[in-house]
C-alpha cells in the first residue's frame, strides 16, 4: 500500500530520458502574454500581484540599496513555484515540487550566491553577524559555530519545508481518492470532504510559494 502511494512521485522514463521533468518548462505556457493593445483581465491581475509583491519585498530590502534588484528574482521565484504547485494538482501530472532535487536546486544556488556576494563585498558585516551583541568571551567560539551551522541549514530547511508540504498533501489526496471505490451511502460526505481538501491544497500551493520567496528575502536581508 505504501509503495503504491509513493509511486506517484516516481518520474517515468522514455528511452532513458525522464520526460516528467519537462513539466517545469511547460509552466511557462501558463504565464499570460499580451498580444493586443488593450490588456486582458489576466494580465491586469498578474501585474497587480507583481506590484504587491514588489512593494512588500522592497520594504524588506530598504536597509540595503545593493539588494533592491533582488525583488525581481524573488517575484520570479514565487510565480515559478506557484505555477508548478498548482499544475501538480491536475490529474496525471508530475509533481516536481515534491522532490528535494527541485527545491534544493532553487534554494541552494540563490542562497550561495547571496552568501558569496555578502562575504566578498560586506566582509566586516558578515563577521559581525557571527557573534551576537553582548556574547561573553568564553562563548564566542561556540556562537560562531552555531551561527555558521544555522546559515548552512537555512536553504535545506526551505527545501524540506516545501517538499514535505507537497508530499503530505498529495498523499492525503490519494488516500481520499481511494475511498471513492468503496460502495457506501456516505459518498456525498466523502465528495464534500474531497472538495474541501482540494480547495485547501490549492491554497497550500500558493501559500508555500509565498513562504518560500518571503523567507528567502528575509534571510538575504538579514545578512546584508
Amino acid at each position: 500500500m505504501m509503495t503504491s502511494l509513493f509511486s506517484m512521485f516516481d518520474p517515468s522514463a522514455i528511452m532513458m530520458m525522464p520526460m516528467n521533468w519537462f513539466m517545469m518548462l511547460l509552466t511557462m505556457m501558463f504565464i499570460p502574454t499580451s498580444f493586443w493593445k488593450i490588456k486582458s483581465r489576466s494580465i491586469f491581475k498578474m501585474n497587480f500581484l507583481m506590484n504587491m509583491l514588489h512593494k512588500e519585498f522592497m520594504m524588506l530590502f530598504l536597509k540595503n540599496i545593493m539588494m533592491k534588484g533582488s525583488t525581481l528574482i524573488c517575484i520570479s521565484l514565487f510565480f515559478f513555484i506557484m505555477i508548478n504547485n498548482l499544475t501538480s494538482n491536475f490529474p496525471y501530472t508530475f509533481c516536481c515540487s515534491a522532490h528535494l532535487v527541485f527545491s534544493m536546486s532553487l534554494s541552494v544556488p540563490i542562497w550561495m550566491s547571496i552568501i558569496m556576494f555578502c562575504w566578498i563585498n560586506l566582509t566586516k558585516t558578515m563577521l559581525s553577524h557571527l557573534v551576537p551583541t553582548g556574547t561573553p568571551m568564553m562563548l564566542m567560539p561556540l556562537m560562531v559555530l552555531i551561527e555558521m551551522t544555522s546559515n548552512i541549514i537555512r536553504p535545506m530547511a526551505l527545501a524540506v519545508r516545501l517538499t514535505a508540504n507537497l508530499i503530505a498533501g498529495h498523499l492525503l489526496m490519494a488516500l481520499l481518492g481511494n475511498t471513492m471505490n468503496i460502495n457506501s451511502y456516505y459518498w456525498i460526505i466523502i465528495v464534500s470532504i474531497q472538495t474541501m481538501f482540494m480547495i485547501f491544497e490549492l491554497m497550500v500551493a500558493i501559500i508555500q510559494s509565498y513562504v518560500f520567496s518571503v523567507l528567502m528575502t528575509l534571510y538575504s536581508s538579514e545578512i546584508s
